[in-house]
């Protein structure tokens, strides 16, 4: 098996659910009946849910439960348990928010429709799930997602921002253009001094950056700059996909997207191709960030088409 079709395969398919992140390395079907759901408390009534897909944020109280994505249909059923057992509220999940619509944050919202909860997102959200269509990088990292059923449709959507009053909290979800994807939202708990920065910022290395879906390098760069400037240097921050984190987390990934981008950048200007740019082994000195989902020639890949527009086209090899 060569290294492009090794690559292409870390997105596939769990339902009709797009996967997208590191654990889509392991199978194509992951054992959701081993999957344990970890609870760790952030700050006052925040709580941070891992389990398999992204991670998801918990406003828990009298009020009710918010939730910031949803992983997978198969783990709801243990989602809500998890959320029991913290013994706050006997309330439900009234509202999901989706940070975008990946399937290992969306993948849940069927479910969770059914069972009540009212689905939140930017409108380019609503219209991915509903339509289906290509994700990738524009090159080695390629996968078709299938148009979602009606019930995983967000029923309310916005343009740029809406507030959720829940719990004492103030929820603010903000759109940030063309970072992940085009439908990206941060979502702000700022009495709680916490913030989840869905897949604009993760932990397991290079990003995927998601360019056949409106995403780009200079997107991200410009919602972690722009959010870092709105938040107090001693918040939670909960990633797309990691461990919690902190400003200088972010910082640190912010100034390795700034870098790697000149660099890519820099032997555009110099007319190199991406072979050269390849076997020159340019984002060498950024090697700690290569992982099994994105390695340094996918996020070479993935700089080159997002600051050349190139949606590019893949070739499956046999």
């Amino acid at each position: 098996m060569g290294k492009k079709i090794r690559i292409w395969m870390v997105l596939s398919l769990v339902g009709g659910a797009l996967v997208c992140g590191p654990a889509a390395m392991t199978q194509q079907q992951p054992d959701f009946s081993k999957v344990q759901i970890k609870t760790t408390k952030v700050s006052g009534n925040i709580y941070m849910l891992e389990g398999q897909g992204g991670n998801i944020a918990a406003s828990v109280g009298e009020d009710g439960i918010v939730i910031v994505d949803d992983q997978f249909a198969p783990l709801a059923d243990k989602i809500q348990a998890a959320l029991k057992e913290l013994k706050i509220t006997d309330k439900p999940v009234r509202f999901v928010i989706n940070t975008h619509y990946h399937g290992d944050h969306t993948g849940g919202n069927v479910p969770f429709n059914n069972a009540g909860s009212t689905l939140i997102a930017q409108d380019n959200v609503r219209k991915r799930l509903e339509s289906g269509g290509i994700a990738g990088n524009g090159g080695s990292i390629r996968m078709e997602d299938k148009p979602a059923p009606k019930a995983a449709l967000p029923i309310i959507t916005f343009e740029h921002d809406v507030t959720v009053h829940l719990n004492g909290e103030d929820i603010r979800a903000l759109h940030f253009p063309a970072g992940h994807t085009d439908g990206d939202s941060i979502i702000f708990f700022p009495k709680n001094n916490v913030v989840h920065m869905g897949d604009d910022f993760v932990r397991y290395g290079f990003p995927f950056i998601d360019v056949t879906s409106g995403g780009s390098v200079q997107g991200m760069i410009d919602a972690m700059e722009k959010a870092s400037a709105q938040l107090p240097v001693d918040v939670k921050v909960i990633p797309g996909h990691g461990a919690l984190s902190n400003l200088d987390d972010v910082r640190a990934f912010t100034k390795m997207l700034k870098e790697t981008s000149a660099v890519v950048q820099k032997a555009i200007n110099d007319h190199k191709t991406l072979d050269h740019m390849k076997q020159e082994k340019i984002l060498a000195p950024w090697a700690k960030w290569k992982g099994d989902f994105v390695n340094e020639d996918a996020f070479i890949d993935t700089l080159y088409n997002s600051l050349t527009g190139h949606k590019g086209e893949f070739v499956k090899h046999n």
